[in-house]
């Protein structure tokens, strides 16, 4: 497998899985969830990742969200699921679930927690690979799993079989554009600022998109890249200035956030909206009633109609 295995690109944001306020898996919020994404032109989905709580689900339920999710994919809408765990078999596991689903790929960070060195990396992401016939996308998380995967790293890692593709969240830019340039041809390559540089570097054909966080702006999300494969540079500046205001007030340069956790953020967001996003689970908590007007605040400062926060 290569890149040319899989036609990812554009915005594939890590979606919430909705939980009820007893913290049961809700699949019919995720079909109204999805069905609100592909409405709105939304590039792909990402399931049980960061944002989908994936550590506080059962090996049955994320297998019974992949079987949910698998039911929205298409040629224009891929669906990925995360299959991040601490052991080998347990990712296998996973991977094999979303293959028996018939998603288009999996998404796979190192272990998180247990900082594995580069030899216990390769070996974790061969493991994988050597199991399951399904494309992989190698994640680098370095705030969820204390290991920032340099350009040599990766470029080890996508001679793997089945990885196809690579989501670099390093916060060393400099380590991101390296490693961007030296796969170039072998992987696609997630990670993309929407800003002026990142539009100007998607232009010139460099990068295939953002895997980004939860799909909360819909259609303007999307048309950044769609704004970009136009060449129409001044429109995507214009749309990825979008992203940029709830990231600045909800989060820091680090993906850490300012408040809350980012889960019940997005989750409030989606549920301000209108969209049934439900509720996290434990140990997160949802946001507090002060927390909720900072989230409604920011979504009025882009324009974009709520619903009451007391129905919320």
């Amino acid at each position: 497998m290569d890149r040319n295995t899989v036609n990812w690109r554009g915005y594939i944001p890590a979606i919430t899985t909705p939980f009820t306020r007893e913290g049961v898996l809700d699949t019919d919020a995720l079909h109204v969830q999805v069905d609100w994404l592909v409405k709105e032109g939304i590039q792909g989905a990402i399931l049980a990742g960061t944002s989908g709580e994936w550590f506080s689900m059962s090996t049955e339920e994320r297998a019974q969200l992949f079987a949910a999710g698998a039911e929205h994919r298409s040629d224009t809408f891929p669906v990925i699921g995360a299959c991040n765990a601490f052991t080998p078999h347990e990712a296998i596991t996973h991977a094999r679930a979303a293959e028996a689903a018939g998603l288009d790929g999996i998404l796979l960070t190192p272990p998180p927690y247990i900082v594995p060195n580069r030899k216990e990396i390769i070996a974790f992401y061969r493991a994988v690979s050597d199991a399951t016939d399904i494309p992989m996308t190698v994640y680098n998380w370095p705030r969820g799993c204390v290991v920032d995967m340099d350009v040599d790293l990766l470029t080890e890692l996508a001679q793997i079989e089945n990885v196809v593709a690579i989501k670099n969240s390093t916060g060393d830019f400099a380590s991101f554009l390296a490693g961007m340039y030296a796969l170039e041809g072998q992987v696609r390559y997630f990670g993309l600022p929407t800003n002026a540089l990142g539009a100007d570097l998607a232009i010139l054909g460099h990068g295939d998109g953002l895997m980004g966080t939860g799909g909360i702006l819909g259609r303007d999300q999307a048309d950044f890249w769609n704004a970009v494969d136009t060449g129409d540079r001044e429109r995507a500046i214009r749309l990825g200035a979008k992203d940029r205001v709830y990231m600045n007030a909800w989060f820091r340069p680090d993906y850490g956030v300012q408040f809350g956790n980012q889960q019940a953020i997005i989750k409030t967001a989606l549920r301000l909206r209108g969209i049934p996003a439900g509720f996290v689970r434990a140990p997160l908590l949802d946001l507090t009633t002060e927390e909720v007007a900072r989230v409604e605040a920011t979504l009025h400062q882009l324009g974009i109609e709520t619903v009451s926060p007391a129905h919320v």
